[in-house]
């Protein structure tokens, strides 16, 4: 794809990625999503931007741990391509830097976690080798 840049966003520019973030997460306000972020820049986590032109189109952040179960893993999450951008084949290049990455830093796996209600999203990440292996639950306090 044509001008198609796909990189690391450094953490002085996570802000830029709240456009799109909206898109995946409309009840949240945006003063404390960007509490969160600043705090996740804290910790075993990056954001990785699809440019197009220049133009931020898609973003991932990626968790960085290790698990009993599959060693060295990224995680993929909260991912998301601008709803203009979308069926352009950017998801798609966008995994397959993540992959290639992780794999570049000794990352052996990567697991993630969709929305129930996102089937498209399902076939997608299946379609990308990804294979179910159970149920994400979350309480809140």
């Amino acid at each position: 794809m044509e001008h198609l840049e796909i990189k690391l966003i450094e953490k002085e520019n996570i802000f830029t990625i709240l456009p799109l973030l909206r898109e995946l997460n409309t009840n949240t306000s945006e003063i404390i999503l960007k509490k969160r972020l600043l705090e996740m820049t804290t910790q075993h986590y990056k954001c990785i931007g699809v440019y197009l032109k220049e133009e931020l189109v898609g973003i991932s952040g990626l968790w960085f741990l290790t698990r009993h179960y599959s060693g060295k893993t990224v995680e993929p999450d909260h991912v998301v391509i601008g709803k203009n951008n979308r069926n352009k084949g950017l998801g798609k290049k966008l995994f397959e830097w993540i992959h290639n990455y992780a794999q570049s830093i000794g990352y052996e796996a990567s697991e993630l976690n969709t929305y129930i209600e996102n089937e498209k999203s399902h076939r997608f990440y299946e379609n990308e080798g990804y294979k179910k292996l159970g149920y994400h639950y979350l309480k809140k306090f």
